[in-house]
């Protein structure tokens, strides 16, 4: 009995060492709830990372589409330097014909100049014997004639010399030297106004003034050839030259007009071909 009242003691005792239930769940409850804040800190911060990450694709999305603008961009750099090179290689194969068109003008021209040389002799040498025969034979007392009595006859000019004018005054429009060639070719045809190659220094001197981009002076001065020379071998030349100025001034009737002209009268000529591929251009 006195052990059981001993075991009973016990058990009281140990009870009483045991807290109440209200104490027991006070001390769970602060702990649970710092872990709920944590995993509310934890979604946060979950929460955040993914704005950020979407915030970052679609920077990066548009980066991309800026990266695919520059490749553009360079692209059409690329093409618009090729583009350059070609247009730079044609104005130089432009420029290229432009002076082998002169070259060809020079040379068609030395060469009628030197045609004309060659047959003047010829003509000279026929003409002193027929004029030696039509003459009586003078007596040898018969007193020569006065050269007061009767009016003097111009000195002709020496062909050598208008030759050589005509050569130094070219070789300037060869140089390019167009305004040096301008003024010499006007002073060729002040010493020379009657001179065969009178209407060759005139075109030059409006081919020339074409050269320098002086369209108005340049189609005044091959309509002046056209007008004091009608019958030049350099008028189909000169045509074609007017038809050029008149289109440089962007007159594409009166152009028209004289290429049309210059195919009608003058058809077997290089000028009329030249004029032929102009106007199909033009139409």
């Amino acid at each position: 009995m006195r052990l059981m009242r001993r075991d009973v003691l016990s058990l009281v005792a140990a009870l009483a060492l045991i807290p109440p239930a209200q104490a027991w769940g006070q001390s769970i409850w602060p702990s649970t709830n710092e872990l709920f804040r944590k995993v509310e800190a934890q979604q946060q911060l979950v929460d955040s990372i993914n704005t950020r990450l979407g915030k970052l694709e679609t920077s990066t999305q548009q980066n991309q589409q800026l990266l695919d603008l520059l490749q553009e961009v360079e692209t059409l750099k690329s093409e618009v330097a090729k583009l350059r090179g070609q247009a730079e290689v044609q104005l130089h194969q432009l420029d290229t014909l432009g002076k082998r068109q002169n070259d060809l003008y020079i040379d068609l021209d030395q060469r009628i100049t030197d045609l004309g040389k060659a047959g003047k002799p010829a003509e000279a040498t026929e003409a002193v014997p027929a004029a030696a025969a039509s003459q009586p034979a003078a007596a040898s007392g018969t007193p020569k004639p006065d050269a007061a009595s009767g009016p003097a006859a111009a000195p002709k000019p020496d062909p050598a010399a208008e030759s050589r004018a005509y050569e130094a005054a070219l070789n300037l429009f060869r140089d390019a030297n167009y305004a040096g060639a301008i003024a010499s070719f006007r002073g060729f045809l002040k010493a020379y106004p009657d001179g065969e190659l009178a209407s060759n220094a005139q075109y030059w001197i409006g081919y020339s003034y074409y050269a320098l981009k002086d369209y108005k002076s340049a189609l005044a001065h091959q309509q002046k050839l056209v007008a004091m020379y009608p019958t030049s071998s350099k008028v189909p030349d000169s045509l074609l030259n007017i038809a050029t100025s008149q289109i440089a001034l962007d007159n594409l009737v009166d152009a028209r007009k004289t290429l049309e002209e210059l195919v009608a009268r003058y058809p077997d000529t290089n000028a009329a071909t030249l004029a032929a591929r102009r106007l199909s251009a033009l139409k």
